[in-house]
């Protein structure tokens, strides 16, 4: 049995996702993931402004009077949530932890492609794949999909980003839409990340806290690993131990950049201690353009 503060949460989310999805994001995810390509429908009389282009030639000679094709986009398309479950998504410094953004967000991203008739999946993972729900539509499907993020108790800790990849080719056979939602904190997955975003539409989403970024200067403090368990004393008094640390993130982070820009793609960046909201519009927006 699913616990009653689960179902209200659920619940919760459903109402406000539902209201950023249609308030805020009407019309833009459309916008951003367009179908699999045009498909005719019919052919109609041609009227003032029509493009020219369009004009089917051989009707017309048989009519005597120009005629335009009509074409619809076609347009279902299979979304996937590919969601890190891994003991790092849980830690926030601020209001929430990295896993409940990444719920949010994919309530969101869910809502969104059932609003445009796209199948939506999920699979969350660790170091290995804990869950996997097949591509559905309609809005029962998406609230199983919010229950399996909110409930989902993770079996492992540690963080496999190849493992999942591999995975999603495995279930996928045609081309999806695929959102990648982790804080990437994870070594050798690269070509995992090549061979699937040339199979797929692949968005990698990065959560972060600004805590990992940046130590306070507060004196001695025990840092504990959530994936491995080890315990670290680390005095964050001393400017040379954050400076190291600063330096330390900034350049995991270039490299991670620069991992991404050679493969051209386009990340969507996130913080725990903003809202996601914005972002979200902007990168559909970029992205309307870059098309």
């Amino acid at each position: 049995m699913i616990p009653k503060e689960l179902l209200k949460k659920v619940r919760q989310i459903q109402i406000r996702t539902s209201r950023t999805v249609n308030d805020i994001l009407a019309g833009q995810y459309h916008s951003a993931f367009r179908g699999r390509g045009m498909e005719f429908e019919e052919v109609c009389p041609y009227q003032v402004g029509d493009d020219v282009r369009l004009i089917d030639w051989n009707v017309s000679a048989r009519f005597g009077e120009p005629f335009i094709k009509k074409f619809r986009e076609e347009r279902e398309l299979t979304v996937m949530l590919v969601v890190d479950a891994s003991a790092s998504g849980l830690f926030g410094s601020v209001d929430q932890f990295k896993i409940d953004v990444a719920a949010e967000l994919c309530a969101v991203l869910a809502f969104s492609a059932i609003r445009s008739n796209d199948k939506v999946g999920l699979i969350l993972f660790t170091d290995i794949v804990e869950k996997y729900v097949p591509a559905k539509k309609g809005a029962k499907h998406v609230l199983r999909i919010i229950r399996e993020l909110l409930y989902h108790q993770p079996v492992r800790r540690g963080t496999d980003i190849a493992q999942a990849l591999n995975f999603l080719n495995r279930v996928t056979i045609r081309k999806s839409v695929c959102f990648l939602v982790s804080d990437f904190i994870a070594k050798e997955y690269e070509p995992a990340l090549r061979i699937a975003r040339r199979r797929h539409d692949l968005i990698p989403i990065i959560i972060r806290d600004p805590r990992e970024w940046e130590l306070p200067s507060i004196g001695l403090v025990e840092l504990y690993d959530p994936e491995t368990g080890d315990f670290l004393l680390v005095d964050t008094a001393s400017a040379r131990v954050r400076r190291q640390y600063a330096a330390f993130v900034q350049e995991r982070v270039r490299e991670r950049e620069s991992m991404f820009r050679r493969m051209d793609a386009q990340t969507l960046q996130l913080r725990t201690d903003q809202p996601y909201v914005d972002p979200l519009v902007r990168f559909f927006h970029k992205r309307e353009l870059r098309r």
